[in-house]
């Protein structure tokens, strides 16, 4: 009987303990340096208004190349990158009718033209000064609802492990009582 009522101890410690391990994550680490802001960029290989961006970031890199990186994604030719341009855009509720598309931070363009300049340095200027934790990032928030929604799928996991050790527990009671009997 005593080691019954040990191993309904162990195995109820053990109820406690585990959906603490199951959902544990790492903590991000702070750092002070300034990040560079991402621009992401939709394009086709062989599309005119891209290698017009292209040249106009080009253009710009000596003054304002340390402020933000270029993070490419070619559509035309990659069915993948094609469908993560779709989805981005449903993300932001819009709709990306070609190429380019540009984002940075919380702000798009669809298309190209040099009069986007000023406007797209003066997105990434002031995305810059911002906390790199408070900057709006479509990538991050798109892995975001990824994350959350396979968590929530294996949510079923730790309630079938509890349900598992419930019933040997409940079985071993019962098995442990009627011997006694």
């Amino acid at each position: 009987m005593k080691s019954i009522k040990l191993l309904f101890i162990f195995l109820f410690a053990c109820l406690l303990v585990l959906p603490f391990n199951i959902y544990a994550e790492g903590e991000e680490e702070n750092t002070e340096t300034k990040e560079e802001v991402n621009f992401y960029f939709f394009r086709g290989e062989g599309c005119s208004h891209c290698a017009e961006a292209e040249e106009w970031l080009k253009s710009i890199e000596e003054e304002h190349g340390s402020k933000f990186k270029v993070v490419d994604y070619e559509t035309w030719y990659s069915e993948e990158n094609a469908e993560l341009m779709q989805q981005v855009a449903e993300a932001r509720g819009e709709e990306a009718s070609g190429v380019p598309y540009i984002i940075i931070g919380n702000q798009s363009w669809n298309g190209f033209t040099t009069d986007y300049g000023n406007e797209m340095i003066s997105k990434i200027n002031s995305e810059y000064e911002k906390d790199v934790n408070d900057r709006y990032d479509i990538m991050k928030l798109m892995k975001t609802i990824k994350k959350d929604t396979k968590k929530s799928s294996n949510d079923i996991i730790p309630l079938l492990i509890i349900i598992i050790i419930i019933s040997i527990i409940s079985f071993g009671i019962y098995k442990a009582r009627k011997s006694i009997n």
